[in-house]
């Protein structure tokens, strides 16, 4: 195992700790000695921040350092934040939907340099024939959103947003750089897996991934579990998306651009693998622990190395059409070498969620990391809150 060195002494055990003062809430669960620093800094987060409840979990060579929760679970602060609390991280659900990608790629089900259109032939159609796998991934697809006019409800048909994406054209010449796709990444990606794996996203992360090594995470959540999730706080103010173009319209902007009209319960259920997944913080920690340790899940062979090293590898780089920063995309992941959205390891990867959640690995210091909220704010990524907890982390190291 690797070493590290915490701020001061060496992590003999993971202590619990309760920590309070008169105007900042309780912080629950563990931090190793030397990592004391990461507490602070989370909650801080009610000190300037205005939080409501949240949670944060590191690992390091796959052992957990911090796991910690505070505040509450809903707007009225009437139930207290748990360490199983639920919440949706909406986007950063795709580094997890990328893992799963890849493990097709790795099953032989899947080619990441192929077109979309050899497992989904309708695809072909607006000039998109040779858009391949990787290049859908890492939203080059120029499907950033739906063109034609619909109601918000028709998300929950899959069939009907499939048929709209394979019949669209691109909002964008290809082959001229990314545009966000926030929403239909999913979709794209969903219709892959039932096309060559049989299975949805959702699926097979309960039946072949969470559901067996018992974790946390879910796409599609059943609705014996709605009852411990956590209820969010709506950002106050718009983000900045600079100028207003078509592509950016239809990702963020139309009262169609996310699925909508059919109420809380039928939104948690649903599987959209890009924007509604659900998680604690410590579950996301550990599966992101397949990109900073070498392809392994808990001490087992997850992905080969040879497809980790196409999952992550730069797809595409520069300022993207639909989010405001220069950016540089793996298959389903950004890579951390032009933001540092992630801390200061280049090879660091990771995605963040609407609202401020964020999960990030780093394969050079084996670590990996999560924050999830649900006092959103209107950053679309680089949200101080988790930043913040994550300087903290490195200046532990």
């Amino acid at each position: 195992m690797r070493q590290y060195r915490p701020c001061s002494g060496a992590p003999e055990r993971v202590s619990q700790i309760v920590m309070t003062t008169d105007t900042l809430p309780a912080v629950h669960g563990s931090v190793a000695p030397g990592f004391e620093p990461v507490r602070d800094a989370f909650l801080a987060n009610w000190s300037d921040q205005d939080e409501i409840g949240a949670g944060f979990a590191l690992r390091i060579d796959g052992e957990t350092v911090v796991d910690i929760h505070a505040g509450w679970a809903d707007r009225k602060k009437s139930r207290d934040w748990q360490a199983d609390t639920l919440v949706p991280v909406y986007s950063t659900g795709k580094a997890v939907a990328a893992l799963v990608m890849a493990k097709l790629v790795d099953r032989g089900l899947l080619q990441y340099d192929v077109p979309v259109a050899d497992y989904w032939p309708e695809f072909a159609a607006g000039g998109k024939s040779q858009v391949t796998v990787a290049q859908a991934l890492s939203h080059q697809a120029g499907l950033s959103g739906i063109a034609e006019e619909m109601d918000a409800g028709d998300w929950f048909d899959a069939a009907k947003i499939e048929d709209r994406l394979a019949r669209q054209a691109p909002l964008w010449e290809l082959g001229t750089g990314s545009g966000y796709h926030p929403v239909t990444f999913g979709f794209i990606a969903d219709a892959l897996a039932r096309r060559t794996d049989g299975r949805s996203i959702g699926a097979i992360l309960r039946e072949d991934i969470c559901g067996p090594a018992g974790i946390d995470f879910h796409v599609g959540l059943p609705e014996s579990e709605h009852a411990r999730t956590a209820e969010h706080a709506m950002p106050r103010q718009v983000p900045d998306l600079g100028e207003r173009t078509r592509p950016r319209e239809l990702a963020f902007l139309k009262a169609w651009s996310s699925p909508g009209r059919r109420g809380a319960t039928e939104w948690r259920k649903a599987e959209f693998p890009a924007a509604n997944a659900h998680a604690t913080a410590s579950a996301l920690a550990r599966l992101m622990g397949v990109y900073a340790l070498d392809g392994k899940l808990d001490d087992k062979r997850f992905l080969s190395a040879a497809t980790l090293e196409a999952l992550v590898k730069e797809r595409v780089a520069g300022p993207d059409k639909v989010l405001p920063f220069d950016l540089s995309w793996a298959a389903g992941v950004m890579r951390n070498t032009r933001t540092q959205f992630y801390g200061p390891t280049p090879e660091a990867v990771g995605h963040s969620g609407w609202g401020g959640s964020c999960a990030f690995a780093d394969p050079v210091r084996r670590l990996t990391g999560a924050y999830v909220m649900n006092r959103q704010q209107h950053y679309l990524a680089g949200d101080p809150r988790p930043m913040r907890i994550i300087e903290a982390v490195y200046g532990c190291l």
